[in-house]
């Protein structure tokens, strides 16, 4: 990305991991021994550091900052269902994280600086288990790279990589979901316990004396599975599913309704001159034919609402003329999930 070194300074990622909202963490190295300190932090920790071997991680600052959204917004041409969040760390000269793998999709994006990658497609990922970071054990790098401001190193999941700042150095971490197959069966089953309407009740009229009573009888068994098999879902109901899992906020994620919110006139009056745009935090996708926006579904996805969910942003003039859709915006502002204006580009 020619020209690109950066969306924030040193100074604002400190305040950003002074807030106990966002995640954040200080990694330290000294020689083969490392240590991790989680935020939030005060300023006298930054003071304390040493002048080398640290690397500052602050986590998700697309949920606070417009120009992060912004970034993000350059990455889509994978679709945002695929989006996890964009961290930053900043290293002083020698700092890094380790070794290590991660589980999904992601693009580092250099900021100011150098650092240089060693990567590997190793398929040994055992973990060291002597020190609180997940290090890889063997790490044998079959490819080396130098990043200067505007590029960028794309790795797919359990790749093995290791960064180490060349000077004082600040990366930015474009990641995308890979979520296992495991992990989506297990929350879609949880989605469908909150949808289950199984009438009865279990019953055996026709039980008769057992001489082993700690047995399950065999038709117990068959009744129980004849039960199991009465579960269906659809294709709508795994489209509605990957809605709302997809956009639920993490859990440090807090909105902000207007302190004096607008009555509903005055709001339509404002967002018809200024439009609107989602606010940090907000989640907001579509699929067959309705909304998602931080867990929660709207039946009708107008085309207006569409282009706010693809642009994050709707300018005045595109503002829906069905009342109910000029409802859901109201609603959706009082709870803070979109707000009056438009954030110019950058």
């Amino acid at each position: 990305m020619p020209r690109f070194s950066g969306i924030l300074e040193l100074r604002e990622m400190m305040e950003l991991a002074g807030r106990d909202d966002c995640e954040s963490r200080l990694v330290l190295r000294d020689g083969d021994r490392w240590r991790v300190e989680h935020g939030p932090f005060g300023r006298a920790r930054f003071r304390r550091l040493p002048a080398r071997n640290w690397t500052l991680l602050v986590q998700g600052i697309d949920n606070f900052l417009e120009q992060a959204r912004q970034l993000l917004a350059r990455f889509s041409f994978i679709p945002y269902s695929r989006l996890d969040d964009l961290m930053v760390s900043f290293a002083a000269a020698g700092g890094g994280v380790g070794p290590h793998f991660d589980s999904y999709d992601v693009f580092l994006l250099q900021g100011t600086g150098r650092r240089r990658w060693q990567v590997s497609r190793q398929r040994d990922l055992a973990l060291r288990d002597d020190i609180p970071l997940k290090i890889l054990r063997r790490f044998r790098p079959a490819g080396e790279a130098v990043l200067r401001p505007g590029d960028m190193l794309y790795l797919p999941p359990q790749f093995a990589h290791d960064g180490v700042a060349l000077e004082d150095c600040q990366t930015y971490s474009v990641g995308f979901r890979a979520p296992t197959h495991r992990e989506l069966a297990s929350e879609f089953l949880i989605f469908l316990e909150e949808r289950l309407a199984l009438s009865g009740r279990y019953a055996d009229p026709g039980l008769r004396p057992q001489e082993a009573p700690a047995q399950i009888s065999e038709s117990m068994v068959r009744e129980i599975a004849a039960v199991m098999r009465r579960i269906r879902w659809t294709g709508n109901d795994v489209a509605e599913f990957l809605g709302t899992y997809l956009t639920e906020p993490k859990p440090n994620i807090r909105f902000s309704p207007p302190a004096r919110p607008l009555g509903a006139s005055a709001f339509a009056r404002a967002v018809a001159r200024a439009g609107v745009h989602l606010a940090p935090g907000s989640r907001m996708l579509c699929s067959r034919g309705a909304l998602y926006l931080n867990g929660e579904k709207t039946p009708a996805a107008t085309g207006a609402l569409q282009k706010l969910a693809n642009e994050g942003r709707l300018a005045g003039r595109r503002m829906p003329r069905d009342a109910a859709s000029r409802g859901r915006l109201y609603e959706w502002y009082r709870a803070g999930y979109i707000l009056p204006g438009i954030q110019p580009r950058t």
